[in-house]
């Protein structure tokens, strides 16, 4: 446990403890361990002693996940290992608490935890920072639960990954035609930056793996995005997203615009349009929604979206303006006033995040100077979008577009430059260098989701109950023998 703690964790379902002895510093507990969690805790760390304050991370993962890098990260680009920063080594001198946000009761300065393993505990806290993201945004649509995956985390991005050069083995063994087929049919679902970004990459890594299977071409290969809207990449202009779009189809992309998913039962997709195709591949990339636990198990105000209500200067506030105490929030689960263009909202992407958190903990250190906290303004530096190995799309400082390699160098510099610790930074770029010289590295390693299978299916069934078991042990000289 935080090593400041004096009597603070208590079992959330024993009888009340004597009361705890006061705390010797204050202690500013950051819910979420993802871009504002890090770069909070690692920012405080830096400007404030710990003598100043105590700092306490909470999150269900060890690390941080860099979902920038997530579409590369699938795609074999870059190393899973290296789209993560590991809480253990880049929060030094700060608590890590591995376990999940239950409830948050502001009114009572506590949040209560719920570790992999053991009880429910609870925390205290003198000042609350609410950095705990988003998550998938999934509609009820027959099937979907049951056959698609997201790209929201490492893991999923990796096994999609997997999952796509597994139908690549089996399609290249296998002589059924409809079989093959629906193998190699792979569905995204979302035409923003994630769902784009994620089909890109993938289309490009699987087509380059077609050299490896003597009877699968890259024609053989279809992918389908299915986009509600008119238009994909919302984030950059209209002309870019066009351009984006016109060379995705060139490259055999298939793309259902102005369409939504119906129904994907057993992997029988059908469109609002009539479109019906079978795919063993489904990736669901079309939004997210706030952690849930801010609106569901906690009593912060919340806004229609389920997002933290939030001032300019990232202070947790209520529906009429008024400052909630103690309370700060940013990132994807915050409602973040957009101050240079009024009316609007900071857009969830991590540009924003990594600033907003830079600011919010400047105005924690203020308010503990005694000085007011500053408003959050950031004039966007221009989006970056990967399509694939050397392909891209970015629009820069409001008058720069780029297309191509150099956007697709943007991007990557952009973002190598965003992640945290040189230790990270260095791998990645490493990796890069390595895939330039030898190229990717195609191999699927399903069995990864589930290492036990083999070991399962040689196991020998236990003897009924009350049926003697014999064990007959070998003799040295058997033994010997056999040798």
């Amino acid at each position: 446990m935080p090593e400041n703690d004096l009597s603070v964790v208590s079992r959330a379902q024993d009888a009340p403890a004597a009361a705890p002895r006061p705390r010797k510093v204050p202690r500013v507990v950051v819910l979420g361990g993802g871009s504002v969690g890090l770069y909070v805790a690692r920012r405080l760390r830096r400007k404030l002693g710990k003598r100043e304050a105590a700092i306490v991370v909470v999150d269900p993962r060890p690390y941080m996940t860099y979902a920038p890098f997530l579409p590369e990260a699938g795609a074999g680009s870059i190393d899973a290992r290296d789209v993560v920063a590991p809480h253990r080594r880049a929060l030094k001198g700060i608590d890590v608490l591995q376990g999940k946000v239950v409830t948050i009761s502001h009114g009572d300065t506590k949040v209560t935890i719920r570790p992999q393993e053991g009880p429910d505990y609870e925390v205290s806290y003198d000042q609350l920072v609410l950095g705990l993201g988003s998550v998938s945004r999934t509609l009820p649509i027959p099937g979907l639960a049951e056959t698609a995956i997201g790209f929201k985390n490492v893991e999923e991005a990796i096994a999609v990954r997997n999952h796509v050069l597994n139908r690549m083995d089996v399609a290249s063994s296998t002589w059924d035609g409809d079989a093959r087929r629906r193998m190699l049919t792979f569905t995204f679902v979302g035409g923003g930056f994630a769902g784009v970004e994620a089909l890109a990459e993938i289309e490009d890594m699987a087509r380059y793996a077609t050299r490896n299977y003597p009877t699968i071409e890259p024609g053989d290969l279809r992918f389908v995005m299915i986009e509600g809207t008119g238009r994909i990449l919302p984030e950059v202009s209209e002309p870019m997203g066009q351009w984006a779009l016109e060379e995705m189809k060139k490259r055999g992309i298939e793309f259902h615009l102005n369409t939504f998913l119906n129904s994907c039962v057993d992997g029988h997709v059908v469109t609002s349009t009539g479109v019906e195709f079978d795919s063993d591949t489904i990736v669901w990339t079309a939004g997210v929604k706030a952690n849930p636990v801010i609106k569901d198990a906690s009593d912060l105000p919340v806004d229609k979206l389920g997002r933290v209500i939030v001032k300019p200067t990232l202070q947790v506030a209520t529906e009429d303006g008024e400052i909630v105490p103690d309370a700060w929030a940013a990132g994807d689960c915050a409602a973040v006033p957009d101050v240079l263009n009024p009316g609007k909202f900071c857009p969830p992407n991590a540009q924003h995040a990594i600033r907003e958190a830079m600011r919010l903990a400047d105005n924690i250190v203020a308010t503990y100077k005694g000085q007011q906290p500053v408003e959050y303004k950031h004039k966007s530096v221009g989006v970056v979008a990967s399509l694939g190995l050397y392909k891209g799309v970015a629009e820069l400082f409001g008058f720069l577009k780029l297309r191509g390699p150099l956007a697709w160098l943007a991007h990557r510099g952009y973002h190598v430059m965003a992640m945290p610790t040189g230790n990270r930074k260095f791998r990645i770029m490493v990796g890069w260098v390595g895939q330039f010289l030898m190229g990717r590295e195609i191999v699927s390693l399903g069995s990864l989701h589930d290492p036990r299978d083999e070991f399962r299916k040689a196991s020998v069934p236990p003897k009924p109950v009350g049926e003697k078991v014999e064990q007959k042990a070998e003799s040295s000289a058997e033994v010997a023998e056999k040798g």
